[in-house]
């Protein structure tokens, strides 16, 4: 089984695509948790937060890799849980960089436009790029694959479709 995340900053089409490309691959996608408990509980995290958001994901992952597809999309991951807690408390602990990686991480850029919807927080371009940045570090640090997506949506979507390609 091969496992592809979509990480990266807000409002960069991540969960869109992954669902997209999960319905034409007929491949199963596991759902954001963190959004999920967002919209129940709201966006004022304690580390407490994000941590029981990082252990409902790998739970959600395991469930889901049960079945034993030959590819799994994520459309995130506890690494990305990781860089909430970088970028909101400036620290992380070993809890979410413990979790099994994925196969190939997708990074994707800032460079579309924002979207509000309710959960998201990180809205101004120099926000974006400081996490962007955040969740590229995490990345390095867990020492796992990952190929950056940017452009236009054509174009993320292009570079996808060739990742994934790739990783199959």
């Amino acid at each position: 089984m091969i496992r592809v995340c979509f990480h990266g900053a807000e409002s960069t089409g991540k969960s869109t695509l992954a669902r997209k490309l999960g319905a034409e691959l007929g491949c199963p996608v596991v759902a954001e948790h963190g959004r999920t408990y967002a919209e129940l509980h709201g966006t004022e995290f304690a580390m407490a937060d994000l941590l029981e958001i990082a252990r409902r994901q790998a739970e959600l992952i395991r469930e889901a890799e049960a079945a034993r597809p030959a590819l799994l999309l994520l459309d995130t991951d506890p690494l990305m849980t990781a860089a909430w807690a970088e970028t909101l408390f400036g620290q992380v602990t070993d809890e979410l960089l413990g979790y099994p990686k994925a196969g190939l991480y997708l990074l994707f850029a800032p460079d579309v436009p924002w979207v509000a919807d309710g959960t998201r927080m990180f809205g101004t371009d120099d926000e974006r790029r400081r996490f962007a940045a955040i969740a590229e570090q995490v990345l390095v640090r867990a020492g796992v694959p990952y190929c950056p997506i940017s452009g236009d949506w054509g174009e993320r979507e292009r570079q996808t479709r060739r990742a994934i390609g790739y990783a199959t």
